[in-house]
């Protein structure tokens, strides 16, 4: 190939998807790509990574996709990311319009990352499918309350919610009536998901299960979470309920995943059926907690992972495996071995600017 890929990353700040999408493709071989980044923030240290950086408003701006197809032909652009979720959105409502501008835009399809943005219809149909979910239940704050006997649970927007921001843990259903109270003085959107808090935090694992855009199986790869650092953890509460086989400590990851990443074949194959039984074509990552033999799924996102560099590190680069077998024609390895390899996730400091 004697001309690199021209690739756009959006939302590079930050430690979201962005930025992850990038360290993957600046470890890919044969120095291939050459990465335009893009963020709504100026002087992000993430800039210095890319050979070109440009600024873009927020997804809900009535000018974003008019300026992020003005940057795209500035570049001249052939392969195109979107880094946070509000703009996974805007790309798979005007797919058409970004593939009949000549991008390549390997993201999933739009009705799965609708499906996956809804927790609760997730939920469902996880649950029609045959795969047992955390219970739940969508409440709305200016409707009767639900009664349940399950708890603890955990309390989150029904929709969004990267990160587990806005999550919480909620142990009674006098917790549940004060914190909605609460809720509904403070936040914009009123309809939330109470699910069933299950597992221990040393069961919690990210699994990435991918997809070509023909729907054919490339490979999954999995990491398993440690919960122990400020980083890594939203939110940790002493266990008041009578579930003494939950532990003594109830806890909520961040949205900052690191810990031992490998194949866990018991884990994957059942997160490859339950992205199967989705009809996923493309990048799926699945939440869940490994209870008794069995794959208890508490989010799915539709796009790449938080922890998409960490899976390159050990030989499962998902953007360049996308890139390489549908832009360039690629007959790209599947099931390939991954390592097994323990990463560990630190803060470091960069000088953006100076007077």
């Amino acid at each position: 190939m004697s001309e690199k890929v021209r690739v756009l990353i959006t939302a590079v700040g930050g430690a979201g998807g962005g930025e992850q999408i990038l360290k993957a493709l600046r470890m890919a071989d044969g120095d291939r790509y050459n990465i335009t980044v893009t963020d709504s923030r100026p002087n992000q240290p993430q800039f210095q990574l890319a050979h070109n950086h440009e600024l873009l408003p927020l997804a809900n701006d009535p000018s974003y996709l008019q300026q992020l197809m003005t940057v795209c032909r500035k570049h001249r652009i052939d392969a195109l990311f979107p880094g946070s979720e509000p703009e996974l959105k805007v790309f798979a409502e005007n797919l058409h319009v970004l593939r009949e501008a000549g991008l390549f835009v390997p993201i999933n399809q739009p009705d799965i990352i609708k499906l996956c943005m809804d927790k609760d219809r997730t939920n469902e149909r996880l649950t029609e499918l045959g795969f047992a979910p955390p219970r739940g239940v969508r409440i709305r704050g200016d409707v009767a309350l639900p009664e349940i006997d399950w708890w603890p649970a955990i309390l989150k927007p029904a929709s969004g919610s990267g990160g587990s921001a806005n999550c919480y843990i909620v142990q009674s259903a006098e917790q549940l009536v004060s914190l909605m109270d609460y809720l509904a003085s403070q936040m914009s959107h009123r309809d939330f998901i109470l699910q069933e808090y299950v597992g221990t935090p040393d069961s919690e694992f990210t699994v990435g299960v991918l997809h070509d855009l023909d729907g054919k199986l490339v490979n999954s790869i999995a990491l398993r979470r440690s919960l122990e650092g400020l980083m890594n953890v939203r939110l940790r509460a002493p266990n008041i309920t009578a579930r003494t086989d939950l532990g003594p400590t109830l806890v909520v990851s961040s949205g900052i995943s690191h810990g031992k990443v490998g194949k866990f074949p018991e884990l994957t194959q059942q997160c490859e059926a339950i992205a199967e039984a989705l009809g996923s074509r493309g990048p799926l990552n699945i939440q869940c907690r490994f209870v008794e033999g069995r794959v208890r799924v508490f989010e799915i996102n539709p796009r790449y992972s938080g922890t998409t560099s960490l899976r390159a590190m050990a030989g499962h680069n998902e953007p360049d495996l996308m890139i390489r077998h549908h832009f360039l024609g690629e007959d790209i390895p599947r099931n390939a071995p991954v390592r097994e390899i323990e990463i560990i996730r630190h803060l470091a400091e960069t000088i953006v600017a100076e007077d």
